[in-house]
């Protein structure tokens, strides 16, 4: 399958996985950030006293929040939102530490870290709950998750406690049993309150896009959206169930919004790397909106990018339900249309890069659309624009083109096509692609682009214009190269494979192309001998 990735959306997810690379910094001066981490991640035995017991007086420990709040400072009211919920997650992932580590010394026995590590997770629990109780309204549900969480927090400060002072093996044993029983509660209650706290401030942030006519405000609440599902899919999931894809849809369907049409749609591109994302775009019918943004001549050229941003998540292979493709099919030949149009027009790389993201991804599950790619002049369009390093400047770029040369060519009017546009020459060249950096991201585009080349040479190689074609431009002793030296195909089996397949298409109708001695190692015996042959082979620096 297609994987699209570039320097500015590493970690887009838009045909493999949700995903990007769009993580956005707090604005906050570097002291005033430092103060910021000081707060939550200062060792809390400062609030223990002699061998790690708790202090009991709970004001002591809201006298110790004030006076680290005060040397944090506030943030300003653009950034109050976006502050609750980074403080939100940073004390989320200093507590999940804690709880992770006292799983680990229980195993272990060690009893006195495992006590320490107790008084430290109930100490951020309490400082978490009593932060977010200050700064919003806590939920009733909410509050009945707080209230069992400390219960449980300090019955297993106690537990702990007592095996400290036993050697008792039995004792022990019975304990460990209990303790792993209730740091396991602790920890489901822990991240069942996290979720409905994360939801109310999803919440929050909704409205504020729903009710507000203020564009800045409405910006606002959709970057702290878009930094929210950077965070992983769980979080992307409970923003899809909170409804943000029908708020985000419902701004892409007013004309005096357009300028934040393309903010809009990055954030649910993002979030549909989620079942659930997709599931309630399909709901609004989100794909007639995105045919409407993508084939409208006067939207933005970044509006039309991140539609077509949102077809590629939601058409990748990795998604398990295919529900929402049905209504996709219906407008799909606007959509490659449109697509293929914007290859055609592209201002910048990363513009070309999610157009033929989408079209690499919509060859893959219908037929038609390489026969409505054809009759679009694609072929034509898609060599051309490799010539453009404006358009298409990286493995990643060239990847989705392969992909989509990949596929048309399962069509046999596409050989004498990319003969006519000297498609060859190209997809040579794309045998020979190497990446530019020890980048593994970029070494993986590499090797998917000689994958590709020679699985499309091989396709085409059934017309014998074509393969006479390439055997005339020295495809032969290329493909033999690639099978005999692993650093030129990048130590890839997979490329190995598919240039032995390519390979031993050209030799049936041409055998007179190969050497006796190639014919004897790369042709004659079966293919699995051949890649087992070449795969153990070393390079000669004779």
């Amino acid at each position: 399958m297609a994987t699209p990735q570039c320097s500015s959306r590493q970690s887009s997810s838009l045909s493999s996985s949700p995903s990007s690379s769009r993580l956005q910094c707090l604005q906050v001066d570097s002291v005033q950030r430092w103060m910021e981490d000081l707060r939550h991640m200062t060792e809390v035995e400062c609030m223990c006293v002699l061998q790690a017991k708790p202090i009991e007086v709970e004001d002591d420990i809201q006298q110790a929040e004030l006076i680290v709040s005060a040397a944090a400072g506030t943030a300003a009211g653009d950034h109050v939102a976006r502050n609750n919920l980074q403080t939100l997650l940073r004390r989320a992932l200093v507590v999940s530490t804690e709880l992770g580590k006292m799983f680990q010394r229980l195993e272990k026995g060690r009893w006195q870290r495992v006590h320490s590590t107790a008084v430290r997770a109930n100490c951020h629990v309490r400082s978490l709950v009593h932060e977010y109780s200050a700064a919003r309204s806590t939920p009733p549900e909410m509050q009945k998750f707080e209230t069992s969480l400390l219960e449980k927090c300090m019955e297993l400060t106690n537990i702990t406690e007592r095996c400290l002072h036993t050697e008792d093996e039995f004792f022990l044993k019975s304990m460990r049993d209990a303790i792993h029983e209730i740091l396991t509660d602790v920890s489901d209650s822990f991240s069942n309150m996290i979720d409905l706290a994360l939801a109310n401030e999803i919440q929050v942030l909704i409205k504020q896009i729903e009710s507000s006519d203020n564009v800045q405000t409405i910006s606002s609440a959709i970057s702290n959206l878009l930094s929210l599902t950077q965070d992983g899919p769980q979080l992307c999931s409970i923003i899809a169930k909170e409804g943000a894809v029908v708020s985000l849809f419902k701004i892409c369907r007013q004309d005096r919004f357009q300028d934040l049409y393309a903010h809009a749609l990055r954030t649910v591109a993002s979030i549909c790397c989620v079942e659930e994302g997709i599931k309630q775009l399909d709901k609004v019918d989100g794909i007639l909106c995105l045919a409407d943004i993508l084939t409208d001549n006067g939207s933005a050229e970044a509006a039309r990018a991140e539609a077509a941003a949102v077809v590629a998540q939601i058409t990748s292979p990795h998604h398990t339900s295919t529900q929402h493709l049905a209504s996709f099919l219906e407008s799909m030949h606007d959509i490659v249309t449109a697509l293929i149009n914007l290859c055609e027009s592209a201002s910048c790389g990363e513009v070309f890069l999610l157009a033929s993201a989408a079209l690499a991804n919509i060859t893959f599950f219908d037929s038609m659309a390489c026969e409505i790619l054809l009759q679009l002049n694609a072929i034509h369009i898609l060599l051309q624009a490799c010539k453009d390093r404006q358009r298409v400047d990286t493995p990643y770029s060239k990847d989705q083109v392969v992909t989509i040369l990949a596929n048309l060519s399962v069509l046999e009017q596409c050989a004498s096509e990319v003969l006519q546009e000297q498609g060859v020459e190209r997809l040579l060249l794309l045998l020979g692609e190497r990446p530019s950096s020890s980048s593994p991201s970029e070494g993986a585009a590499c090797e998917r682009v000689q994958q590709k080349a020679a699985v499309t040479l091989a396709r085409l190689s059934r017309d014998s214009d074509l393969a006479q074609a390439a055997i005339q431009l020295n495809a032969v002793p290329r493909l033999i190269e690639l099978c005999r030296s692993p650093t030129e195909r990048n130590n890839s089996d997979s490329v190995l494979v598919a240039c032995l397949a390519a390979l031993r298409r050209l030799a049936s109708g041409c055998p007179e192309s190969i050497e006796a001695a190639d014919h004897q190692q790369l042709i004659k015996p079966r293919l699995v001998d051949s890649f087992l042959l070449c795969s153990n082979m070393e390079e000669s620096f004779v």
